[in-house]
């Protein structure tokens, strides 16, 4: 067993030193999440129960976004292994273009049809109104934030994560700030609630982007080439959509399903309170996972690298030992969440979000259940995103990601939320219900060693499509 963990020289550092950055990259992402939670839950449940509700599609466009990152990076990290800079190139061409038509699309859906769009994932006529102004504008910021998310997805999968983490950073200060702004109305700045929180992710949006072009244009370690950017090629365009759109489809397909979990609150009986602790819960969980996905960010780069280099012999105990740490780490964080949320969530945080008493029970409720499956959703993220993906294995871990979800999951919530009615408690339950499926599906795919593939050779014409 102990033999699992032993490494070369210079390994963990080399681990560190990839999942740190990503650790903090999402650690800035999410907690720019509660920030905007928090500042609009001072202003009660109805505000906050709408600003939850419109970011259902946000939601799905930033797991389309991370799906083109994830997809992008099973290709790049194996070039990056080979030193093929040309072909990384034509990867990032081909992630903008995609990127930049799904990020026009949702912004032109919820600039121009906000109310009709926010209709369809609640009822409550405030709480869609609500949505429906903070949409028109938020919607926006991601045609912008498209570019950057690829640009930070090469330069992570590349194993330079740091750059994501300035980019970020800076996009994070200038949203908390322009909140402030905003939202309460200061500095002379108009009083416009919900919709100054979207104001200032729009705002803070276009900084970043404007910092990732610039970036892009100076950076001499990897220089662009116009000519392979903007016109990628047949051949890269086919081993794109073999290997790359199984994992956006993945993103896509996961965050509608997910996506579908607000909504059906959305129709249960005290649907404010519900979606209230949801969004506090969920920001609070995003919080504490950012860990578990370094992790799995790190083992894809880790593998792919691996693979690209020539020494698959070597993958299989690799992909090993990432998914022990990864348990590991669940189970340490685990039980220290469980600990932080009876000791500092509850009597410090729900005050601060002015929480009724039936949204705080709803939201410790889900807080405990998350904490107690934290091992096994950090064994299975790992283990789904990071190693077989990396691996090349895109088709199979798309199956495993999917299916208890769309099959298991969603059916059991409809079941017990709006059919049968038996309350919350049953509904999030039967959400939590795919992680124990993916880790059984996952570790029969990791034992059968059929996940190991290079994505970089030849593709003939028509392969995969």
């Amino acid at each position: 067993m102990f033999k699992l963990f032993r490494r070369d020289p210079g390994f963990y550092p080399k681990l560190i030193s990839l999942a740190l950055p990503i650790l903090l990259q999402n650690l800035i992402t999410n907690s720019l999440g509660l920030v905007d939670t928090f500042m609009v839950g001072t202003m009660g449940e109805g505000p906050l129960a709408g600003v939850t509700l419109a970011n259902i599609p946000v939601f799905v466009v930033q797991l389309m976004m991370f799906g083109i990152q994830s997809g992008s990076s099973v290709l790049i990290s194996q070039y990056r292994g080979k030193g093929d800079m040309g072909a990384i190139n034509r990867v990032m061409g081909i992630g903008m273009y995609t990127a930049g038509a799904i990020g026009l699309t949702f912004a032109l859906i919820m600039g121009f049809l906000p109310s009709q769009f926010m209709g369809l994932f609640g009822s409550d006529a405030a709480v869609v109104a609500t949505a429906a102004r903070y949409a028109r504008i938020v919607g926006w910021s991601y045609f912008f934030d498209s570019f950057v998310q690829v640009y930070i997805g090469v330069h992570r999968a590349m194993g330079n994560p740091s750059r994501g983490l300035v980019i970020l950073g800076a996009s994070m200060a200038s949203n908390t700030f322009l909140n402030w702004v905003f939202i309460f109305g200061n500095l002379g700045a108009p009083r416009l609630a919900e919709e100054g929180a979207a104001l200032a992710t729009l705002l803070a949006r276009v900084l970043s982007c404007s910092i990732a072009v610039g970036w892009a244009m100076l950076d001499k370690r990897f220089k662009l080439s116009p000519a392979l950017l903007f016109r990628p090629g047949r051949e890269m365009t086919r081993r794109f959509i073999r290997f790359s759109t199984p994992v956006m489809c993945n993103e896509t397909f996961w965050g509608l399903g997910t996506s579908l979990f607000p909504t059906i609150m959305g129709h249960m009986e005290g649907s404010q309170e519900i979606l209230a602790a949801y969004a506090i819960a969920g920001n609070i969980t995003n919080l504490c996972t950012v860990g578990v996905f370094a992790i799995s960010g790190t083992a894809a780069i880790l593998i792919g690298q691996e693979i690209g280099s020539g020494r698959a012999d070597r993958v299989y105990s690799l992909g090993a030992l990432l998914n022990a740490l990864a348990f590991l780490f669940g189970l340490a964080a685990g039980l220290l969440f469980l600990g932080l949320l009876h000791w500092f969530v509850i009597p410090v945080l729900y005050p601060l979000f002015g929480l009724s008493s039936a949204a705080g029970d709803i939201c410790t409720m889900m807080l405990t259940v998350v904490f107690t499956m934290m091992p096994l959703r950090s064994f299975e993220c790992t283990n789904i995103v990071g190693v077989l993906r990396g691996g090349g294995d895109v088709k199979m871990a798309t199956l495993i990601d999917l299916t208890p979800l769309w099959v298991v999951a969603l059916p059991l919530a409809v079941l017990s939320g709006l059919v049968f009615k038996v309350g919350i408690f049953w509904v999030y339950l039967s959400m939590m219900s795919e992680n124990v499926v993916k880790g059984i599906l996952g570790i029969r795919r990791f034992l059968s060693g059929k996940w190991i593939n290079d994505v970089t050779a030849p593709v003939r014409q028509g392969a995969g499509m």
